[in-house]
């Protein structure tokens, strides 16, 4: 009752599986993965050891098929099971027991592995596949766009209820601390895919550094729109000096958690002004 799509991104460094279920939280289930090693998609009645089994199994040199035969060999219920794997090389691999639930099955292509069972037919994989293959953007974006297309395809057949999105980077998680890149999950929701989706967008607004091309001087026209808003919202009186008004900016972005887009004195992040207009 899931599809995944499990990516590398080679430029990036970043390993990530984007997954849709009738089943609640199935973020908490499906994926694993390890910056520099790999990522894992379990699901079919998951075997949740595969994920840790298959990264280990990695780390030590396996490759993604190596470490599948390896999980599954002595697995009772092997043929319940359905997973997919990418290495650390790029490599990818997936596996459907004979038992899984139909529509069941996976492909794997160029930096991909996808991936369901219960689907509506193999449509829904296979727009998986091309989607990601033929889509522009980060790593992120691509499985996204993948996912969403596999549920236009046709998508779990039962319907509905849960999605997640994981992507690893070395130093890449909140303060540079761990490797969790984005760790996004809907676990009950009518449209999943949709609202991961508008989940992401913000998480990219909060914690996505500030484009260049997006930093502004506070002046002219962009002063007045920041006075206005900030006014409108209560951060700012009116008749206050631009000392007021730099202090009144950074105390909306520290209450908005915007210190990832906060700039030196006398600028902005025109994405933080779009947000704020909108509030």
């Amino acid at each position: 009752m899931t599809f995944s799509i499990i990516g590398y991104d080679p430029k990036e460094k970043e390993w990530g599986i984007a997954v849709q279920s009738k089943f609640l939280g199935v973020g908490a289930v499906v994926p694993f993965a390890k910056a520099g090693i790999g990522a894992v998609a379990t699901q079919s009645y998951a075997n949740t050891s595969y994920g840790p089994r298959a990264l280990q199994l990695m780390e030590e040199g396996k490759t993604a098929e190596e470490a599948l035969q390896i999980i599954t060999k002595d697995d009772p219920e092997q043929e319940l099971r359905q997973v997919g794997l990418i290495d650390s090389m790029a490599n990818p691999a997936t596996f459907t027991g004979e038992g899984c639930y139909d529509w069941a099955g996976g492909i794997t292509g160029h930096h991909f592995a996808a991936q369901g069972n219960i689907l509506v037919d193999e449509k829904t994989v296979e727009a998986m596949g091309q989607t990601f293959i033929s889509t522009d953007g980060t790593l992120a974006e691509r499985l996204l766009a993948a996912l969403n297309a596999g549920q236009e395809a046709g998508g779990d057949s039962r319907g509905q209820q849960s999605a997640a999105l994981l992507v690893v980077k070395e130093a890449g998680g909140y303060g540079g601390f761990n490797d969790r890149y984005i760790d996004l999950r809907v676990d009950d929701h009518p449209e999943p895919i949709t609202e991961l989706i508008r989940i992401y967008h913000l998480q990219q607004l909060y914690f996505a550094p500030s484009k260049a091309e997006r930093v502004a001087s506070i002046d002219g026209e962009i002063k007045e729109e920041l006075i206005r808003e900030l006014t409108r919202l209560d951060y700012l009186k009116t008749g206050q000096d631009e000392e007021q008004l730099l202090k009144a900016l950074s105390a909306f972005i520290h209450t908005e958690n915007f210190e990832a887009r906060e700039q030196e004195a006398g600028k902005i992040d025109l994405d933080v002004l779009a947000y704020m207009k909108k509030l």
